[in-house]
């Protein structure tokens, strides 16, 4: 039997089924919030690594500070197609209600490991970012086909979509800023309870999240998901073009994730194989570190915006042919400049809402340029890969969700590079990445199985 694939209805409103335009309102104001959430969350692991990576135990490795980040997206892998199996099962609403209290139980978690110290607390800080990873990865689920639902569909529902990935761009800007101003300056005796302004905050969030949509009458549409198994004679790894965006998204995953918090890392670190040429006249690297990280993610903002107005005339491979071939270019420049060739790069501090100017390695205002490359990979590669699946292409989404776990990987990959052979000859692998996806691109998007019936 066919899928269902009607348009599907969802209303918000009072027992007798009538639209209630506040309670509509009220529900996608806190689903904004809730992409805003997704990110604060998945963002807070780099900085936060930062003070990890300062304490005796951990003993200044790259690796071991960016775990929290390696644990959090380790948890797409385990719930990817579980949390589409639970948008199924459950409908959207207690979907979200479920995403919601495990988030706010991950960053209470996280908060505990702060009332510890040694590795016992870092392995407490581990496990919150592990469950808060399942969190954001159900939320990550819910919230996209929810904004449809509740505008309607159409047009409508994709510009809600639209204005919810704009709230997750700006919170990632955002969140290395406040973590970087409040810890200042990195020491052994830095504590992640130095940072508990932000965890107070997260909790709040999900909390009167949690409140609102539980008091909001929110009907699922008719059962508008499959409600018989429909018989697949294949599957989405039938199609060469669908395996190879697999390793496209789970390489861009990474390089989008890495990029940023390997920057953050560089400046913090005081040490001779740091981004400082004088360290000793640097008193606030945390500081200086996540407000130039956030850089990356502003211009990922700034990019979705323009290619807002771009994609709609010029295909996914051409642009995503464009963006990679510059970003090689970037990644590649990064890679040989010494840290002796600066820039002056601004800085703002969140905390003291003040602007200023820091000066900085050329190399790292080439990194944070690559964030305008990376801002459209996702729905490029998403797009190519899923072209002509027809019925499996719900089945590639969820394998997609999983390959998220790359933005976890990589990382570790590249600090580990880090701390044998360097910070910036680490970059190689995301430059090898980046030559991946132009590759998938150039010469692998193409769908060679069109003989499959979909």
């Amino acid at each position: 039997m066919k899928a269902e694939t009607s348009r599907q209805s969802l209303t918000c409103g009072d027992k007798g089924g009538r639209r209630s335009g506040a309670s509509s309102a009220v529900a996608i104001i806190t689903t904004f919030f809730l992409f805003a959430m997704i990110s604060f969350v998945t963002n807070l692991a780099a900085p936060i690594g930062v003070i990890w990576r300062s304490q005796p135990e951990v003993g200044g490795s790259n690796m071991l500070g960016i775990m929290g980040n390696f644990m959090n997206f380790l948890a797409y892998l385990f719930m990817g197609i579980p949390a589409g199996n639970m948008l199924l099962k459950m409908g959207y609403k207690r979907t979200e209600l479920v995403g919601m209290a495990v988030g706010f139980v991950g960053v209470f978690i996280q908060y505990l490991s702060g009332l510890s110290y040694g590795v016992l607390g870092f392995c407490i800080y581990l496990l919150g970012a592990f469950v808060s990873g399942f969190a954001v990865c159900i939320l990550n689920t819910v919230v996209n086909p929810m904004l449809n639902l509740l505008g309607g569909g159409g047009k409508r529902g994709n510009q809600l979509c639209m204005v919810g990935g704009t709230f997750y761009s700006l919170t990632g800007t955002l969140t290395p800023m406040l973590v970087g101003a409040l810890i200042g300056t990195v020491s052994a005796s830095t504590h992640i309870s130095d940072v508990n302004l932000v965890l107070y905050i997260a909790m709040t969030v999900f909390a009167l999240a949690f409140a609102i949509i539980w008091f909001i009458p929110i009907e699922d549409p008719d059962k508008g998901r499959v409600t018989e198994k429909t018989r697949f004679e294949h599957s989405p790894w039938a199609f060469r073009h669908f395996l190879l965006g697999v390793i496209a998204i789970f390489v861009y995953v990474g390089v989008e994730v890495g990029i940023p918090g390997g920057v953050n890392f560089y400046l913090t670190d005081t040490s001779a194989s740091g981004a400082w040429v004088h360290p000793e006249e640097v008193s606030n690297a945390a500081t200086i570190g996540g407000a130039v990280a956030a850089m990356y993610w502003l211009l990922m903002l700034v990019g979705r915006f323009i290619a807002g107005f771009v994609a709609g005339r010029v295909s996914s491979r051409t642009l995503m042919l464009f963006t990679t071939s510059v970003g090689m270019f970037l990644l590649f420049a990064a890679i040989v400049c010494p840290k002796t060739n600066t820039v002056t790069m601004p800085l703002f501090d969140v905390v003291a809402f003040s602007l200023s100017s820091v000066v900085v390695p050329m190399s790292v205002l080439l990194l944070v340029l690559c964030g305008l490359c990376t801002s459209v990979l996702w729905p490029c590669i998403f797009n190519l890969a899923t072209e002509g699946l027809g019925k499996y292409t719900a089945q590639a989404s969820g394998i997609f969700m999983m390959m998220v776990v790359g933005g976890g990987v990589l990382p570790v990959v590249q600090n580990y590079f880090a701390d044998h052979f360097g910070y910036m000859p680490s970059y190689l692998v995301y430059l090898v990445c980046m030559a991946i996806m132009f590759c998938y691109a150039l010469v692998g998007c193409k769908n060679v199985n069109q003989d499959i019936p979909v």
